[in-house]
């Protein structure tokens, strides 16, 4: 059996992250949403007015054009919105509409239950590391 230490830290991040993305394909699949669909839904069901296009980008990790036409793509299937700043009006928030925010928590709840599963036969102290690690090296923004 190969352990943490002959894969090395980068090799094991990278293949919890594939995990991760998998948990997306699968859901999103289930869903009939993409795995950026599903993501795009569960990032704005974070938020409560809203979110701005470049903040949308940022939290991707996807250059402006490529959220312009994946919120193109939601917003065809009446699961977003874009709705005026309040704060200022030459800027839009992405907002899921309510088939949206069923889908998103749908998608959320789906990917929730994946990652669970995949963790079921750790002990909770290693559990408490992983998720004390992650937020450590991405914190909130």
């Amino acid at each position: 059996m190969t352990t943490a230490e002959d894969l090395g830290f980068a090799t094991a991040l990278v293949r919890l992250s594939h995990l991760v993305q998998r948990a997306f394909i699968d859901v999103g699949r289930s869903h009939d949403l993409t795995p950026q669909q599903a993501q795009l839904l569960c990032v704005l069901a974070q938020g409560e007015t809203g979110v701005g296009m470049t903040d949308l980008g940022k939290m991707l990790n996807l250059e402006k054009s490529s959220v312009t036409g994946l919120v193109d793509r939601v917003q065809r299937r009446a699961l977003v919105e874009r709705v005026a700043d309040s704060g200022d009006r030459r800027a839009l928030k992405i907002t899921l509409t309510e088939e949206g925010l069923r889908l998103a928590n749908a998608a959320h709840e789906g990917v929730v239950e994946k990652l669970e599963e995949m963790a079921a036969d750790l002990p909770a102290e290693q559990r408490e590391a992983i998720a004390a690690a992650a937020w450590r090296m991405a914190p909130e923004d």
